[in-house]
């Protein structure tokens, strides 16, 4: 598949470049990008919820009354899970939800994101650019020239710039991440895959 080199003003450059078919052109495994968005949802979590069991809660040490002769039910605490201020009964408490996936799953996971947005003609190449002042019109207008700022863009670089994350980082629907970096979710969560072409390039080689 062949795509037109734009310019940051929105006009084609003349240029054309494939995409490597070994990329962009696989048969899609649905469940890798199943497993993958799994694994990055889930390893977002902090686990770090936490409540107090009876163990935990302060107090409770003397017993509330006599065993018997008072009619009524034999208590041994008043930090019971039936009782006003006990522990709470089979609460949750702080847990590692990792979950994670071999190099080669994801890797045919972002392999298949990136087929099915060549196919629904979602991907752009842009020419290489760098920002002057890091201000967020600079990258607003390059959006705007490229008809792309109604849009939930993803623009892959082959190094981050400062200015241009600086620049970028005020636009909700707008992220910045280099090719090494990609994964799944991203991919699949933009509408428009935005590629530089030196970024292409190192597609090339880490996938």
């Amino acid at each position: 598949m062949e795509l037109d080199v734009y310019k940051i003003d929105g006009s084609p450059s003349g240029e054309k470049i494939s995409l490597p078919d070994e990329i962009f052109n696989i048969e899609p495994n649905d469940h890798a990008i199943y497993q993958a968005v799994r694994s990055f949802t889930i390893n977002g979590r902090q686990g770090t919820v936490a409540t107090k069991n009876r163990a935990l809660v302060r107090g409770g040490g003397k017993k509330p009354w006599r065993q018997k002769g008072r009619g009524t039910a034999r208590a041994g605490t008043s930090r019971s899970p039936l009782w006003s201020g006990g522990g709470r009964i089979f609460g949750p408490s702080p847990r590692d939800f990792k979950f994670n996936l071999p190099k080669k799953v994801k890797k045919l996971a972002r392999k298949s994101a990136l087929t099915y947005k060549a196919r629904e003609a979602a991907i752009t190449v842009v020419e290489d650019f760098n920002i002057e002042q890091g201000k967020t019109k600079e990258i607003f207008n390059i959006l705007k020239n490229m008809k792309l700022n109604s849009k939930k863009v993803l623009l892959a670089t082959s190094g981050i710039d400062s200015l241009l994350v600086r620049a970028g980082r005020n636009i909700p629907y707008f992220n910045i991440c280099m090719v090494e970096n990609i994964n799944t979710y991203d991919i699949l969560n933009c509408q428009n895959l935005v590629l530089q072409k030196s970024a292409l390039e190192k597609m090339k080689e880490v996938y």
